[in-house]
This record gives structure tokens, C-alpha cells and sequence, in this order.
């Protein structure tokens, strides 16, 4: 596992990045709000950029995420479907996500408890997709 030259810090969003098992690995501490929307999506597309659609996004240290922020997060689910790679959202809790259930994409969306759930979830062949 290597971290990152990517890192990105502000006082209401960490961002940091690791490769594990050859997936870019993203941890997402604080606000998924409109307030670090922007600092999110362009985190993100530099980390698409440089290491490719296969992503992990950690999201155990959330404490809030909002309509806007899940919309980037299956924006980037949806790249990564489109070019056949692999995503997964880990460490989703409920208390701190909630609009995800409101919306319904928790049933859809690749949810693991662990990065290990998620890669192990990766090699299982024919595995189907949670597209509905």
C-alpha cells in the first residue's frame, strides 16, 4: 500500500488516497455537502485521471452527505460501469448517509463493509452488477 502524493485538506473535508490490491483507494473524512462539492469532484477527477476509473471511495469518516455529493458519487460509479472497471463505497454508515436510502441507491449502489469485502467481491467471476 502506498499513500498518495494526492492529498487535499480543508477544515470541513480530508481527502487522501492509497492504492490497495491495485485499486485507488479514496478516504473522505468530514462534509459531503454543497460547501466542499466542488473541492470533492475535482479530487476525484484528478484521482480518475491519474490512476484510471477502478476506485474505492472510504467512507467511514463521513459525518454528513447531501443529494449533491451522492450525485457525484454515482457519477463516478457510472464512469467506471460505462469502462468496465471496478467501484465500490465502503464503511457507508446509515446514521451519516442517509440519502442514500431516501433516494433508493443504497440498493443499487456497490456497498462493502471493508476494502478486503470490495476486492474480494472483484474476483468473483460473472459477478452481476447492481444496476437493477
Amino acid at each position: 500500500m502506498t499513500v498518495s502524493e494526492n492529498g487535499e485538506r480543508s477544515a470541513a473535508l480530508t481527502l487522501t488516497s492509497v492504492r490497495v490490491g491495485g485499486i485507488n483507494v479514496v478516504r473522505v473524512i468530514g462534509l459531503l455537502d454543497a460547501t466542499t462539492r466542488d473541492q470533492f469532484a475535482d479530487y476525484l477527477a484528478a484521482e480518475t485521471g491519474e490512476h484510471g476509473p477502478d476506485m474505492a471511495l472510504d467512507l467511514g469518516g463521513v459525518t454528513f452527505m447531501d443529494s449533491r455529493a451522492l450525485g457525484l458519487i454515482v457519477h463516478h460509479w457510472q464512469l467506471s460501469t460505462t469502462a468496465k472497471a471496478k467501484f465500490a463505497l465502503i464503511g457507508v454508515e446509515y446514521a451519516k448517509t442517509k440519502v442514500m436510502w431516501i433516494t433508493g441507491l443504497a440498493q443499487r449502489l456497490p456497498l462493502y463493509d471493508t476494502i478486503d469485502d470490495a476486492l474480494a467481491a472483484f474476483d468473483q467471476p460473472d459477478q452481476p452488477d447492481r444496476l437493477g
